[in-house]
């Protein structure tokens, strides 16, 4: 058992083009909790990021994962004291709900002084999957670089394995300042795909693992989709705008998760100048290569 833990998750983009829910990278933006146990009674504390709208009780995000981490362990902490500083940008695509349930299973795995390795790993991306429904993002989070995720229907449970995405890889964000919820734009898709379509994506999902470990001359075409981007527009039809902008000038442009952001893979973080980016923020961002890391307090 530990006295209190400290730890750092980085935020992720999900999809990559064509990879839905199947395929996460890890970026180096990250959030920082810090978490003691506390007598009896819980406080948090946040800043940065959702400061003025997150809830400060039980039903906060970290905290309800957190729990669910030390029950499914068989330790219980009592009460807590929590403060968080938040880097990630909310409901942006950048998987801030999934990096603020890695933080909290990460957390409570902390506490209880068991290492997030092997099995235990394992059972941490299972049960943080369960949270967001799917393991793209919080994979990402939980192991870093570029990770292929799925759902094992032999167990039921979930699973992703890392691949070490190439040095030159150099992503930008371009965050606008509108909020998208995934449950809306999940909702705009179709139930069901045209065949060809679905034969485009399953290549171009593939291919995206070798430019982006590899070959980040093919990023331009592994990351084109026609299985989900496009029927997502009218959710948010500037973001789709600069995607195609940015492509038609040879960009490897993908939207980032459920949107609205926009995610480049770049090889030096340069962007055409002829793209009108009014209302976004460009931020170059590295590859997060070490997943969520946790460290003791003193």
């Amino acid at each position: 058992m530990s006295a209190g833990v400290r730890v750092r998750v980085p935020a992720s983009s999900a999809n990559l083009g064509a990879g839905f829910d199947a395929l996460g990278l890890a970026l180096a933006l990250h959030d920082v909790i810090e978490v003691r146990p506390h007598t009896s009674s819980l406080t948090v504390l946040v800043s940065g990021e959702g400061a003025d709208d997150v809830a400060l009780d039980e039903s906060h995000l970290v905290v309800r994962a957190l729990r669910a981490a030390v029950e499914h362990l068989g330790y219980d902490p009592g009460g807590l004291e929590l403060t968080c500083a938040n880097a990630i940008p909310h409901a942006r695509g950048l998987g801030s709900s999934a990096a603020a349930i890695v933080a909290g299973i990460a957390a409570g795995y902390g506490l209880a002084g068991v290492e997030l390795t092997g099995t235990a790993r394992e059972d941490a991306l299972h049960l943080a999957a369960e949270f967001e429904g799917h393991a793209d993002n919080v994979a990402a989070s939980l192991l870093g670089g570029l990770v292929l995720a799925w759902g094992d229907e032999r167990t039921g449970r979930f699973r992703a394995a890392r691949v070490e995405p190439h040095e030159d890889l150099s992503p930008v964000a371009i965050v606008p300042a509108e909020r998208s919820a995934t449950h809306v734009t999940r909702g705009l898709l179709p139930e069901v795909v045209p065949h060809a379509d679905a034969a485009f994506a399953v290549g171009r999902a593939a291919l995206a693992v070798q430019a982006i470990a590899e070959r980040p001359d093919l990023l331009l075409p592994a990351t084109a989709d026609t299985l989900h981007q496009d029927y997502r527009e009218k959710a948010w039809p500037d973001t789709l705008r600069v995607v195609r902008e940015l492509r038609a000038r040879g960009v490897a442009a993908a939207v980032s998760g459920a949107g609205p952001t926009v995610l480049a893979l770049t090889t030096g973080s340069a962007l055409p100048r002829a793209v009108d980016l009014t209302g976004f923020t460009v931020i170059p961002v590295a590859v997060d290569r070490s997943g969520v890391v946790v460290t003791p307090l003193g």
